[in-house]
């Protein structure tokens, strides 16, 4: 795991940064290109930080979130420091997995709840944990290469961070289920189709599109603006703090079974796994 009561990020070890302009925007970017900005414990522990800065910043009355490169986050960089939790036993392991988790929830929670909307703009591949913190944005728009996914099953793990709740709020339960249960990939004209996405545009214009949709929003009244966005919020998330809190636990048992084991190693040595249940 991390230092969770380290409260800086050190010079060269940025998974994102946040840059306030003169225009009332926030714009948090993910800045591991060379690493198709993978996710790991680091960036949940970054972007909780970030996201107490911008709550109480008036400077910042929307947030653009963005991606450097050519993908908006392939989901979580196995290479990274810290990845797996270990234990004396298997309990032991799973209830610190599930802490774990539950932590990590806390940190997408600080983001999601913030009071700014927030604007993602997504290029290329947003799998996994990508695919769920853009599903936290308040409204996504896509480039056309974009594709979208959730291969945890293929794997042998459970949907971590809420993604499959979250489609199962925004285009129902049946394609929450296909998209999770498959793994399956779905372009961006498919994702707008199905409600994920808002605006699918060129790859060359996503920058602009999305800059002037969060400028759009930040010129209005700030009081107004946050308002409405809490009252849609609290009727379109609800029961969703519940669902979560099983998913920590659902999630802990699955990361620390023998089917994930073989779920990795298959992915390592580039073959089908075998999934015993176990």
């Amino acid at each position: 795991m991390i230092d969770i009561l380290d409260r800086e990020i050190p010079d060269g070890e940025e998974r994102m940064r946040l840059e306030v302009t003169g225009d009332g925007l926030g714009v948090l970017t993910l800045c591991r290109p060379e690493k198709l900005n993978g996710w790991s414990w680091e960036s949940s522990r970054q972007l909780g930080l970030l996201a107490d800065r911008i709550r109480f910043d008036d400077a910042i009355r929307a947030v653009l979130l963005r991606a450097d490169g050519r993908a908006f986050c392939a989901g979580i960089d196995v290479t990274a420091p810290g990845g797996a939790i270990t234990g004396r036993s298997p309990a032991e392991r799973t209830h610190r997995y599930s802490e774990g988790i539950r932590w990590v929830h806390e940190r997408f929670a600080a983001f999601a709840r913030l009071p700014q909307p927030v604007v993602a703009a997504v290029q290329g591949y947003c799998l996994g944990f990508g695919f769920e913190l853009a599903l936290m944005a308040d409204i996504r728009i896509a480039a056309e290469n974009a594709v979208f996914a959730l291969p945890e099953t293929g794997i042998g793990v459970a949907v971590d961070a809420g993604g499959d709740l979250r489609i199962a709020r925004d285009a129902g339960a049946g394609w929450a289920k296909l998209l999770a249960l498959t793994g399956r990939r779905i372009d961006a004209p498919t994702a707008e189709r199905l409600g994920l996405v808002q605006q699918v545009v060129p790859e060359a214009e996503l920058e602009k599109e999305a800059r002037a949709l969060a400028a759009e929003i930040a010129a209005n009244a700030p009081l107004a603006v946050r308002a409405v966005k809490r009252n849609i919020d609290a009727f379109a998330d609800a029961g969703l703090a519940e669902a979560l809190d099983r998913t920590a636990m659902a999630a802990a048992l699955a990361l620390t079974s023998e089917d994930a084991r073989e779920g990795y190693a298959a992915k390592a040595a580039r073959r089908p796994p075998t999934f015993e249940g176990k």
